[in-house]
């Protein structure tokens, strides 16, 4: 099945080489924004945050007064990031280098009296690092008077697991903290999404943070060996297990994660699903049992592959594979892992290449955060995939309407990631023919650039955020069946989204950020071919030139599209009926502003067809502009009973 996305990077090595303080890209960037009080770095997975937060905490403490560092992290493997490192050998000025009886990341109850004591033997003592879970931090700060912070460094790591939430209280203490005590903040997130309706931060406590982000596409396009990224779609009827042969390539390094047992994916027996994955690529030779790791020859050549467990509950069991796991140096140590809720984030496989993903996630955090598992830069791979294998509604479910709906969230899933992974431009207005566009920037004739500080801010911090809210809003999901006309979607709907999200916003304002959102997602997801000096690009199945390109252009492309053109090859005729009447059976309400969006377009259906356009059509398109005459009609009745 052909990839939804694909992504084509440069292999400039810009990512990943290091300056004469042994600093990559994103980490200097970072060092940049020191002297910052409040600092919140946004990169991608494998970027190498934790050494940055290294490099920004012991400038802090030997340049800018701080005495205490306290890093936390969500789970206690990932502490290992943080252990001692030796910076000077490639030209920093210092070392990092934590006292291993304050890494509370040990075995054992976060929350227990000895982990909360050792926090606070730490506060007063003379040590100058501390490392320490989440929940730990939480813990130990509800006994704490917050001004024993002074002049500490707090430094929250996969920071999107706060939120400003009431009943959050890592959210509720970092408020209190900010608020009562002299500490600087680092907060680091691979996250491009919130994954909650709830923010990080209350927008005033938010507006304190200075702002460091590294995208991905920087991070995937400076790397040595990556040079492609695809993200695909395999969809499947009946059980899944009987399917996943289909698109689990065991020459691949392959991370699959099975489904949620709540999901509809799953079969509610995750155990036993393992073992028919692993049963249906060959058979178990042995299970060794120092590591963990059981050997399986394959059915088709008899390949001895490695496969690790990490659905098994026995922690005995798991500690075992996970520790082997920890420990992989050399591409030939692992082949296949099958994984739960573990193998996500913070987990480190360099080697892996593709991860396949059984069943709808509905945190985009979680999807972004799976497909940084196949991301990182290694010699043995110039290709990383991601698969969601996806089951497709079928008449005779009970819950046919949830599948549809799960179905249309992971392919906007997609789309959205698309977005994020794709190169940036910045757009401008286009003033006459003779304005030329320097390098990264495109013009666009009616463009209507920021005028607002507020406008600026949600288009660099918050855009795809907006783009996740509007992708994934129930009515965008509806416009997926083809009915609605593009500039209905662009210029009716997003605009609504947009006003419910930020209603402090002036009718300009929305404007101007409906304009920045459509134009970047249509030439974020458009095809662009340079010829000569010139450059085109694809839009609505035709290359205009990239110096041509007016709004009312743009507004006249469906976001959708490539979604609704994979779902149309990629599922049978029938499928696709049964996906269009879910969708019509809850159909988008006509109002007046589609109405007038639409009319002109009746008018002219009209005139080249010579008829009203059918409720009976086969283009759905053509049935909303039948509705739309019927609308009309009984507006017009209305009025005149009205008098």
């Amino acid at each position: 099945m052909p990839n939804l996305v694909n992504v084509s990077y440069h292999q400039t090595g810009k990512s990943t080489s290091t300056n004469t303080m042994g600093m990559r890209e994103m980490q200097s960037r970072a060092f940049e924004a020191r002297d910052a009080k409040y600092l919140l770095l946004k990169a991608p997975p494998a970027s190498g945050k934790s050494r940055a937060l290294m490099f920004l905490a012991l400038d802090k403490m030997i340049n800018q007064g701080i005495k205490k560092v306290i890093v936390a992290v969500p789970e206690r493997s990932i502490g290992s990031s943080f252990s001692q490192t030796d910076l000077m050998k490639d030209g920093f000025f210092a070392n990092w280098e934590p006292n291993d009886n304050y890494n509370l990341c040990t075995p054992g109850d976060d929350g227990s009296s000895s982990k909360v004591q050792a926090f606070h033997n730490f506060i007063n003592s003379d040590e100058k690092i501390l490392i320490c879970t989440h929940a730990t931090l939480r813990f130990a700060c509800d006994t704490l008077d917050e001004t024993k912070l002074n002049d500490t460094l707090l430094a929250i790591d996969e920071f999107h697991h706060v939120s400003a939430d009431v009943n959050n209280r890592l959210g509720e203490l970092l408020k209190v903290i900010m608020n009562k005590s002299t500490a600087h903040i680092i907060a680091m997130t691979g996250s491009y999404f919130r994954g909650d309706s709830v923010p990080i931060l209350t927008p005033e406590n938010e507006a304190k943070f200075t702002k460091v982000t590294y995208n991905y596409y920087e991070q995937l396009n400076g790397y040595n060996y990556l040079k492609s990224l695809g993200i695909g779609y395999h969809f499947y009827t009946g059980k899944y297990t009987e399917a996943i042969l289909d698109v689990l390539d065991t020459d691949l390094k392959t991370i699959v994660h099975i489904p949620n047992v709540n999901s509809g994916e799953s079969t509610k027996d995750k155990h036993n699903e393992v073992d028919f994955i692993i049963d249906a690529i060959g058979r178990v030779l042995r299970q060794d049992s120092e590591t963990g790791v059981i050997y399986v020859e394959r059915h088709t050549d008899k390949k001895i592959i490695k496969i690790a467990d990490l659905v098994e509950d026995t922690p005995r069991e798991r500690d075992k594979i996970v520790n082997y796991l920890r420990n992989i140096s050399s591409v030939d140590d692992m082949d296949l892992i099958i994984a739960l809720g573990m193998a996500k984030e913070g987990f480190d496989w360099p080697y892996c290449e593709h991860a396949l993903t059984v069943g709808y996630r509905g945190s985009l955090t979680e999807i972004i955060q799976i497909i940084g598992r196949c991301t990182r830069d290694s010699n043995n791979k110039t290709h990383a995939q991601f698969t969601n294998l996806i089951a497709q509604p079928e008449a005779i479910q009970d819950d046919v309407k949830k599948a549809t709906n799960d179905m249309l969230k992971a392919i906007t899933a997609s789309l959205l990631m698309e977005q994020v992974l794709a190169p940036n431009f910045k757009f401008k207005t286009k003033l006459d023919n003779d304005d030329d566009a320097e390098p990264g920037t495109i013009k666009v004739r009616g463009f209507k650039e920021p005028s607002s500080k507020r406008v600026k801010d949600i288009i660099e911090a918050d855009l795809n955020d907006l783009k996740a809210t509007i992708l994934q809003d129930d009515n965008m999901l509806k416009t997926m069946s083809g009915s609605i006309d593009a500039e209905v979607i662009n210029r009716v709907l997003i605009p609504k989204i947009i006003k419910i999200k930020y209603p402090e916003l002036t009718e300009d304002e929305v404007e101007e950020i409906r304009q920045y959102v459509v134009v970047d997602s249509v030439v974020k997801s458009g095809e662009i071919k340079e010829v000569g000096d010139q450059r085109f690009i694809r839009l609505a199945d035709k290359f205009i030139n990239i110096d041509d390109i007016h709004i009312d252009l743009i507004d006249a492309v469906n976001p959708f599209q490539k979604a609704y053109e994979i779902l149309s090859k990629s599922v049978t005729t029938k499928v696709l009926k049964v996906i269009q009447d879910t969708i019509e059976a809850t159909r988008i309400k006509m109002d007046f502003e589609e109405a007038k969006i639409l009319w002109p377009k009746i008018v002219e259906f009209k005139k080249l067809h010579d008829k009203e356009p059918s409720l009976n059509a086969n283009d759905p398109l053509e049935r909303r502009m039948a509705e739309c005459i019927i609308y009309l009609k009984e507006e017009k009745r209305k009025r005149l009973a009205n008098g």
